[in-house]
């Protein structure tokens, strides 16, 4: 694989088996991938096509049962358990589904709890908290708790808590899957102006509306990628279907 000197991410030859007693499945198989700094790709694909397992490995929640990662030049397919972690603190930010807030910390507690994980002094937790918080229009909720918000709102918080360490990267697993439009929309353009400002972002999802936000989309179907779309490609094809008179949502 060609990779360039500007690539954040670099996979080769990517397999993951899961194998119990009854069977070996494979959800990945000989994955390549390249994600450059500040970049806007899309992973998406039917369920169970492996988009999640590749997004867990990605962002060093598991390792590949074979093949190559580097994340900033570092290898990681290797690496044990406690260093993926002291790895993913610092450079991958994780924006789930199911947000994931802590039920019994406030929402500013959820936010600045990553970097406590850095033994970042007070002082500078608090500034990075807080303004993760106004970046995402949640500090007037600071001290509020997730219980306390709605679906959108608890979905912002987890935007702020996966940007506060300023991570290389920023992984979104269907971040609009537990939202109705509007939330999903306002979601979605969040995570537009963070592109706009210069995050480099991965997002999973099998809605195609939301993939076009992306400025490249890799199609993965029983564990291989079959298809790549770069955005001036899916816009040209949404002109053609609004010419032909087709909606394009």
């Amino acid at each position: 694989m060609t990779t360039t000197q500007d690539a954040l991410i670099q996979v080769e030859d990517l397999h993951k088996v899961f194998v119990t007693e009854e069977v070996e499945t494979h959800a990945l198989s000989g994955v390549h991938l390249e994600i450059h700094k500040g970049e806007y790709i899309a992973i998406a694909g039917p369920s169970g096509c492996g988009k999640s397992t590749l997004l867990s490995i990605l962002g060093l929640l598991d390792s590949p049962t074979e093949g190559s990662y580097q994340l900033n030049n570092t290898p990681v397919a290797d690496l044990s358990a406690s260093q993926r972690a002291r790895i993913r603190n610092r450079e991958v930010g994780f924006i789930f589904q199911s947000f994931n807030l802590i039920g019994d910390l406030t929402v500013y507690e959820n936010v600045e709890l990553p970097l406590t994980y850095q033994k970042m002094p007070k002082a500078q937790r608090k500034e990075r908290a807080n303004g993760a918080l106004e970046k995402v229009g949640m500090a007037h909720r600071m001290k509020h708790y997730p219980s306390q918000l709605s679906g959108g709102q608890q979905q912002r918080v987890a935007v702020a808590r996966a940007i506060v360490t300023e991570p290389s990267i920023l992984l979104a697993d269907e971040p609009t899957g537990n939202l109705d439009s509007a939330n999903g929309d306002a979601v979605m353009g969040m995570l537009n102006e963070l592109y706009e400002s210069g995050s480099t972002i991965c997002m999973v999802t099998h809605d195609p509306r939301y993939a076009r936000h992306a400025k490249r989309t890799v199609h993965l179907f029983d564990g291989r990628i079959v298809e790549e779309e770069e955005a001036a490609r899916k816009e040209q094809e949404a002109r053609e279907l609004s010419e032909r008179g087709f909606e394009v949502l």
